[in-house]
C-alpha cells in the first residue's frame, strides 16, 4: 500500500468536522491524518494482503461474537483519537463499556475514542518506521495492546502500555491477554504464505 503525506499546516490546521467532511466528500480516497495534523493518502491493498487482514478481521470478529465483550472494527472505521490523530487500523476492537459512553452521533461518524486493541498488517509497501510510529501515536493515545503483524519479514511487534515493545519472529499464535481475554489469533497460515 502506497501512502503519500501532505503538510497542510501553511493552510491552517484543518478542524475535526473539515476532516470529516473532506472524507465524506471523497469516498473513495481513504486519508488518515496524524497528531502534526498532516494529511495521509493511503492506496488500496493488494490481493494478498486483503486475503490476509480478512482472515485475520473473520477471527476477530468470530471471538467477539461468543464472548460479547466489545465491537470489532475493519480497516474502513476511522477513529478521532485523543492525540489530535484521525487514525484507521486493519483491525480494532473496542469494549462494549467503552463504546456504549459514545453519543449516537459520535458513533455514526469517526469514534472521538482510542479503542482498546488495534492491528496493523504491514503492505509490501509500507514503510517500517512510519508504521511503528502510527503504533507510538495509538498507545499515546490510550490504545492498550497493539500488534505489528509484518509478514515479510516475518515479524511481530507487541505494544503495551508502559512495557518495551516485544519484539516475536514467527510466532505461531498470539493471545488476546486481559484485554482480549480467551483470545488466539492463529498465524501459521501467514508464515506458510511468505515462505
Amino acid at each position: 500500500m502506497t501512502t503519500y503525506t501532505l503538510n497542510i499546516t501553511p493552510f491552517g490546521q484543518m478542524s475535526d468536522e473539515q476532516f470529516y467532511q473532506l472524507c465524506c466528500k471523497n469516498p473513495n480516497i481513504k486519508f488518515e491524518r496524524n497528531q502534526q495534523g498532516n494529511l495521509i493518502i493511503m492506496s488500496p491493498t493488494g490481493g494478498e494482503i486483503g486475503n490476509y487482514n480478512s482472515e485475520i478481521n473473520a477471527d476477530f470478529v468470530l471471538w467477539n461474537r461468543q464472548t460479547k465483550l466489545g465491537i470489532v472494527f475493519d480497516s474502513s472505521t476511522c477513529f478521532r483519537l485523543p492525540s489530535g490523530a484521525n487514525r484507521s487500523p486493519d483491525v480494532a476492537w473496542v469494549s462494549k463499556d467503552k463504546w456504549n459512553q459514545l453519543t449516537p452521533e459520535e458513533k455514526s461518524q469517526f469514534p472521538p475514542i482510542a479503542p482498546d486493541f488495534v492491528l496493523e498488517l504491514m503492505s509490501p509497501s509500507d514503510h517500517l518506521k512510519d508504521t511503528q510510529e502510527k503504533m507510538e501515536e495509538y498507545m499515546i493515545s490510550g490504545v492498550k495492546l497493539g500488534w505489528l503483524i509484518n509478514p515479510r519479514q516475518q515479524t511481530v511487534e507487541i505494544y503495551r502500555q508502559e512495557i518495551e515493545i516485544e519484539l516475536l519472529t514467527k510466532p505461531n499464535y498470539l493471545f488476546g491477554e486481559k484485554i482480549l481475554p480467551d483470545f488466539t489469533l492463529n498465524l501459521q497460515f501467514l508464515w506458510l504464505g511468505n515462505n
